[in-house]
């Protein structure tokens, strides 16, 4: 066992979730009228429903215990100080020094970060504000109608969801473009339908040399150099995000246009740097603003709330109930609102990069389960499809179901019928139906007896699935920081009770060094294949359909 296991907290809940066998929330909502005023919270303009969660006032205590035990608080102090704990790479994490609007300095190795920060943020505003005037103009006057992004992971995922998810707020003078994919289609798909004078590449790299980033740069400004722009032109049409200045220099980027990163900024949480840049041209500073003032409210939030009324600790902890107790494997998230459907995806990689890890930080193999899968759709698609096996299945899988009080341009018909549809489903994983309800329903409708048995019993839903609704006035740029701001928190809580690391990726790392060495293969037709004999062999189908490559 290991020293997480060996806890007297976790021995604890061990032995409160058997003693769930029978329960039912269904009956602990009608014995307790209360239950969904006291399992509520609510923070920077989020109101979080738990009420429908298998837990107790007994449970809420041993997992708070438990939080203490593994010292949530003080790790969580020690990354808001710019200690180093992401310990594999020897790092400070300070994603939320990009967005601390509280005027005191953060210190890392015995710097002030926040002038450059600061600084970062003026020359992020002063870039945007020319672009949306027109004052920075394409080489032959036209001014800048279209901004391509170009990035990969957290550089692509956080300003393109982003931007999506507040759709509502996009500014008009700009038609903003994401590319990611290594993919030749998807950016050929993009550059057709341009007019090279008028478009802005934006390139996000820290270290200039992302394969699939750089690639896809080189075609753009390939495109570029065969529109009719010239190399002396490519300042004015191609600006970056990297530490690596000399590479972007060379590459043709003026140097006014490159903006700093930082190795204390982990790619996924990348999106308040300066990599965060195509959010603004896309809604235009004000509202870039905001979501980072939404997230700094969340980060106060964390860091100021006592853990009981806490809303990441929280979520957290709920989570870790399910993944360790329960054997959860997976944690599906539910928005009931279009412009939110991607971020099932953002919080994927959040979460999944973050704590998809199997040795402690004592470098300790673990002997439990870390960081679930995470999906979802928005509703109410999913409800046509894998909501069967959320009811009816035989494996637990938490939800959270999300959705806005209010919309633009609100039809209050279809709000509605979304709204009941959301709080339907809630409703349906937590009560069920049972077997006499089925059997019941069926009476009148001229079954024989066998096939109402039946019938009835195929129409059995167990019931008793937990799950989290998350409430917010509308989504706008502030509510929509504050949410993901959560979202990363509750990533933290866990790996810090888990005893990972949530901020390095060697995973991740591993497949870009063997995809490097293979790609160097594929490209000499005549070079000796020493891998593996499967993808020996892949190689060579590869070579025979591709003898140009």
């Amino acid at each position: 066992m290991t020293s997480l296991t060996q806890l007297p907290a976790w021995q604890q809940l061990q032995s409160l979730s058997r003693n769930l066998a029978g329960e039912h929330m269904r009956d602990w909502f009608n014995q307790d009228p209360g239950r969904a005023d006291r399992y509520s919270l609510e923070a920077c303009g989020i109101r979080l429903d738990y009420s429908k969660n298998l837990i107790n006032d007994q449970i809420l205590a041993g997992l708070f215990d438990l939080a203490n035990e593994r010292q949530v608080g003080n790790k969580r102090d020690a990354m808001f100080a710019g200690e180093i704990v992401n310990h594999t790479e020897g790092r400070a994490v300070l994603h939320t020094a990009l967005r601390n609007f509280s005027g005191k300095p953060v210190m890392v190795n015995g710097e002030d970060v926040m002038p450059e920060v600061l600084a970062t943020q003026d020359k992020i505003r002063n870039f945007v504000e020319r672009i949306h005037s027109g004052q920075h103009k394409g080489y032959t006057g036209k001014p800048i109608k279209q901004v391509v992004s170009i990035g990969i992971g957290g550089s692509f995922l956080g300003p393109k969801i982003m931007f999506e998810a507040l759709k509502p707020y996009w500014h008009q003078a700009i038609t903003l473009h994401f590319v990611a994919n290594v993919d030749g289609c998807h950016i050929q798909d993009v550059l057709s339908g341009l007019d090279h004078e008028e478009t802005l590449l934006v390139m996000s790299s820290k270290s200039f040399t992302t394969q699939e980033t750089l690639q896809n740069t080189l075609t753009a400004r390939d495109w570029f150099l065969k529109s009719g722009g010239g190399r002396q032109d490519i300042a004015r049409h191609f600006i970056c995000v990297s530490s690596n200045i000399q590479a972007a220099t060379e590459f043709g980027i003026d140097e006014e246009n490159i903006f700093p990163m930082w190795d204390w900024v982990g790619g996924r949480y990348s999106l308040w740097s300066a990599i965060g840049l195509p959010i603004a041209l896309g809604l235009g500073y004000k509202h870039y603003r905001e979501l980072l003032e939404g997230a700094y409210a969340m980060d106060r939030h964390f860091a100021e709330a006592p853990m009981q009324q806490n809303l990441p600790v929280l979520m957290a902890l709920l989570g870790i109930w399910y993944v360790n107790f329960f054997g959860a494997q997976s944690h599906v998230l539910l928005p009931y609102y279009h412009y939110l459907r991607g971020f099932p995806a953002y919080v994927q990689q959040l979460d999944m990069e973050s704590n998809g890890k199997s040795v402690a930080g004592n470098a300790e193999q673990v002997d439990y389960s870390t960081g679930p899968v995470i999906w979802g759709s928005e509703g109410t698609n999913g409800q046509h499809s894998f909501h069967q096996l959320i009811h009816q299945g035989q494996v637990l899988i938490p939800a959270d179901f999300m959705l806005p009080l209010n919309v633009h341009n609100q039809n209050e018909a279809h709000h509605a019928m979304l709204a009941s549809n959301c709080f339907g489903q809630s409703q349906a994983l937590m009560q069920g139906k049972s077997y006499d309800e089925a059997y019941a329903e069926l009476a009148g409708k001229g079954l024989s007896e066998d096939k109402r048995v039946s019938l009835a019993t195929h129409k059995t839903m167990p019931g008793n699935k937990p799950s989290n609704t998350l409430l917010f006035g509308q989504l706008d740029a502030r509510t929509l920081g504050a949410l993901v701001a959560l979202y990363e928190h509750k990533v933290f809580v866990q790996g810090a009770i888990w005893g990972v690391n949530s901020f390095d990726q060697w995973g991740v790392e591993l497949g870009k060094v063997l995809g490097n060495n293979i790609l160097a293969k594929l490209q000499k037709a005549d070079a000796d294949l020493d891998f593996d004999a499967s993808t020996n062999a892949l190689i060579s189908h590869f070579r025979q359909a591709n003898p140009g490559a």
